[in-house]
Parts: C-alpha cells; structure tokens; sequence
C-alpha cells in the first residue's frame, strides 16, 4: 500500500487541475483532498440508484412501475432517441441511469423520488457535503450557480451502502452492485485492468473540464472502494489515464493482497 501511495502522489503530482481521491483497501485508507467539494457530474446518480431502491423498499414506489418517457434531454444516454410508444419500468429506469447515464431516465427518477426526498436521503447516509441542485442538463440552473456537487469522501460513504449496513436490505444492495457492474463506460478506474479477472462496479461521470469515477472493486472475498473526482483540467485525456493508473494500482494492491502466502 505504501509504494501505491508513492506511486499515486506522483500521478496527481503532475495533474494539470485539481483533485479529490479517497480509496479504501481491506481497511487501509488513503486520502488526497477527500473532503473537499467537487462538481459531482454523473456520479450522484449512484445516491439517486440507492434512494430509488430505498424508496421500493419502503413501498413508497414499485420497481415494477411502469412509466412513459418524459422530460427528454440530450446529453448521455439513449431515451432521447425513443420513440412516444416506449415505456420502461422504474428498474429499467434505474438501470439506464447508471449503465448509460441516461439523462433522460436520471431526470424521470428525480421527479418520481423528489429532490428533497433524494437530498435528504443523503444526509441521512452520512453524505454531508454531496447535494443534488439541478436536473440533468439544466443549462439555465447552471448559469444561476446550481450545481450537482460531492466529495471523494462521501462517495466512499455512499459505494458502502451498497456493500454493507442496513440502509438497504440485501437483496436491494445486490441489485445495486449488479446494475453498477453493467456501466458501460470503462476508460477510467476500470480502464486498465482485467474485468474478467476482478469484479468492478462503478459509475463514472463528466463535464467540461471536469472527470470523475467512484468504484468497488471485488476480489477473492476482499473489497476496495475508491472515489476520484478531478476538476479546472487542462487535459481531460490525460486525467482519464491518471485515473485509469489508479484503478490498475487499486487492482494491484488486491491481487498481491489476496495472493499473499
């Protein structure tokens, strides 16, 4: 873990911008900014995935439900080229969300969940600095300094949920950690290693300027979580391959780890 932290302050030594990182390996723990605030992209929308399950749970919605597409926006995902005729149910919904991040299926949650009650539901996990201020792709909440926003440290808060506690029951957590292992963006914390190899559930997340991903990593009966949120960057390419470097060192730790005599 030692030569990884070395390894990893060298990284984000040479990182054009600033970032976030907060790992946790079987336990052992390295942090770099992890407390402090970031745009948060697409990555609150795992919260988003954890109250939507919450709320099944509670009986206050039904996975089943079916429901017509609406608000569409542009932006990632694929329920903006649909045609009227399509319904999807809120599992569907749900896994659109994180799999694609759906814009459109991001937004059509928000309002069947309610922001307050998603805002509240972060607080009440322990996401103190993590708030959902805008919709997917409002542009005119932007231009009035609403932004979604997080921090390393409460992503890793949030991927625990999915893992652990009692927030969720296990059948919901292993919903969760089903969904996320389906995300199809790979060209970051997963990017460099073998997914066939090790399990990997994470949602990543952008804008301009901005790169994030938050992952669990599985392996043999051993866990890691890791949050890496990055900002003011001058090559977003080049953030991604940081990130990328950090998920093989991530994978590294485990394999060595579990591998051990």
């Amino acid at each position: 873990m030692l030569e990884f932290e070395e390894k990893l302050i060298g990284a984000l030594a040479g990182l054009r911008g600033k970032a976030g990182v907060s790992i946790e390996i079987e336990g052992e723990c390295f942090n770099f900014n992890s407390e402090e605030v970031f745009p948060s992209a697409s990555v609150i929308k795992v919260p988003i995935l954890i109250e939507g399950l919450r709320q099944a749970e509670a009986g206050e919605i039904s996975l089943n439900q079916v429901l017509s597409i609406q608000d569409r926006v542009g932006g990632s995902g694929v329920l903006q080229t649909l045609s009227d005729q399509v319904t999807l149910t809120v599992k569907d919904l749900l896994t659109l969300m994180i799999t694609v991040s759906d814009n459109t299926a991001t937004n059509m949650m928000i309002d069947l969940l309610g922001m307050d009650a998603i805002n509240q539901s972060m607080k009440k996990l322990g996401l103190e600095k993590t708030v959902l201020k805008r919709k997917m792709m409002d542009f005119a909440a932007i231009q009035r300094g609403l932004n979604n926003v997080t921090t390393a440290s409460d992503l890793i808060t949030c991927l625990k949920v999915i893992t652990e506690g009692d927030c969720l029951s296990e059948k919901s957590q292993k919903l969760a950690l089903e969904i996320m292992t389906y995300q199809q963006f790979h060209d970051k914390l997963s990017g460099a290693i073998n997914t066939e190899k090790i399990l990997v559930a994470s949602k990543s997340g952008s804008l301009p300027g901005v790169e994030n991903d938050c992952a669990i990593f599985k392996y043999q009966g051993k866990t890691a979580y890791a949050a890496v949120l990055m900002d003011q960057l001058e090559d977003e390419y080049n953030s991604r391959r940081v990130i990328s470097k950090i998920g093989k060192g991530i994978y590294d730790c485990l394999i060595d780890k579990c591998t051990d005599p």
